[in-house]
């Protein structure tokens, strides 16, 4: 796993003088547990707890003391707590107890390293429990990005040039095949690494199909109803079809449910780090705020579990170019899956897009980008002729001095002019660096 990013954000996080305890946030599968287990070896001492397990849980149940519960754990473990000990407690959110103590390995234990992970941690936060906020710091962990998938592949080279913004041009056109076999696929760790041994398409079906099967029954422990549990099944059977399209809450998937209580389900399923909904914004100047009453799009987490669950992954395989694949949606969810890696590490939370809010108007661009007291407007589009009509409008109503577009050439940035007359900088990014954007803007704005 030493070609995940994580582990050079875990030492970050480790070399701190005022480290917290550390939260790892982020969907089943996504490698939390193996890249904890991993970042271990650098440790003298390493206790990993598991609370799905009753008698784990049972340590956090009989005592409000941590030194008391870690020396219990030392004992009962036979590993000793000196040098440098990292502590580990997986799924957390099984022993809500376990969360309100955090804050206090903060300030009685500081000398150890404590790290907690949960998928469903986030669905705690309202319950009636002490959460240690400003006592724990955050890590979000998504699937592999693409040069992740580049460094699990045995192309490390391709990987640092790829994360650094400083590939040759002329691999230009083999790595734009490397990026549309990582859409094809997705980025699931498990997915990622037998790829990386076998290459054999075949051989993953069997994987994603577990990973479908896992979550569908995670839906029992997702859902607090049996009405809930009945909605979220529908949107894991019908959802994966509206990948990357604006949808509609009311009657989601054909079905008779209303809206309410859709977007409750769909809550739930963003608390899990299963998908996001994006919502828009109408305004071209900062501060950026969603407009919840219009219509969102629907990004799943990985887009390799979208081709698979739809049955269209074999009609991708060893397509030269995926950019129009099923109208296009597939080149904007994997943006969207790469620009949320961007933006996490940016500490931002969630994806918007812009709608112009005038009647009549159709202008709307893909995403947008907040750089200081701009905001960029970000369209996905495929070839150098590609009408760009949205992102101009945008620029022509926003005064902005730059716009990005994701697409399938080479890098360039364009002094542009609208017919209006208005002055930009066109980015225009190959896809495979969508996760340098934020050092591509720092570098040319």
């Amino acid at each position: 796993m030493i070609y995940r990013n994580v582990y050079s954000q875990l030492k970050q996080w480790s070399d701190k003088p005022n480290r917290k305890p550390l939260i790892l946030r982020g969907a089943r599968q996504v490698g939390k547990t193996t890249s904890v287990d991993e970042f271990a070896k650098d440790f003298d001492n390493y206790i990993h707890l598991n609370l799905e397990k009753k008698t784990d849980a049972d340590f956090f149940r009989f005592s409000d003391s941590v030194r008391e519960i870690v020396q219990t754990i030392s004992f009962r473990t036979s590993t000793p707590i000196k040098g440098r000990t990292l502590f580990f407690i997986d799924e957390i959110q099984n022993e809500p107890k376990s969360v309100a103590l955090l804050r206090y390995f903060y300030e009685e234990m500081p000398e150890l390293y404590v790290i907690a992970a949960g998928s469903r941690l986030q669905s705690l936060i309202h319950e009636h429990i002490s959460f240690p906020v400003g006592r724990v710091e955050y890590l979000q962990l998504t699937p592999c990005n693409f040069g992740e998938f580049l460094g699990a592949t045995g192309r490390p080279q391709y990987k640092d040039a790829v994360d650094n913004f400083s590939l040759p041009e002329l691999l230009h056109d083999e790595v734009m095949s490397l990026f549309n076999t990582y859409t094809v696929i997705g980025g699931m760790p498990e997915i990622v690494s037998l790829y990386a041994q076998t290459g054999d398409f075949n051989q993953l079906r069997p994987v994603y199909n577990t990973l479908l099967k896992g979550y569908e029954d995670d839906v029992e422990k997702y859902s607090a109803t049996q009405k809930q549990k009945r909605i979220i099944r529908h949107i894991l059977q019908t959802g994966w079809s509206e990948a990357g399209k604006t949808i509609k809450l009311g009657n989601f998937g054909n079905s008779q449910y209303p809206s309410g209580d859709i977007r409750e389900a769909f809550t739930i399923m963003e608390k899990a780090f299963l998908l996001q909904l994006c919502y828009p914004v109408t305004s071209v100047k900062p501060p950026v705020l969603s407009a919840l009453r219009r219509a969102p799009k629907l990004f799943w987490f990985d887009t390799g579990l979208v081709n698979f669950a739809t049955g269209i992954q074999p009609q991708l395989v060893g397509r030269p170019s995926l950019t129009d694949s099923w109208q296009g949606s597939i080149t904007e969810h994997i943006v969207a899956q790469e620009l949320r890696c961007v933006l996490y590490r940016n500490y931002v939370e969630n994806l918007s897009f812009w709608v112009r809010d005038k009647k009549g108007s159709n202008a709307e661009t893909d995403f947008i980008w907040q750089h200081g007291n701009m905001i960029l407007p970000v369209e996905v589009k495929t070839g150098t002729n590609s009408h760009i009509r949205s992102l101009v409008s945008f620029v022509d109503l926003s005064g902005t001095k730059a716009a990005i577009r994701y697409w399938s050439g080479k890098f360039s940035a364009v002094d542009t002019v609208t017919p209006s007359g208005s002055k930009f900088l066109l980015l225009n990014i190959p896809f495979y660096y969508i996760g340098c954007t934020d050092k591509i803007i720092a570098k040319y704005l």
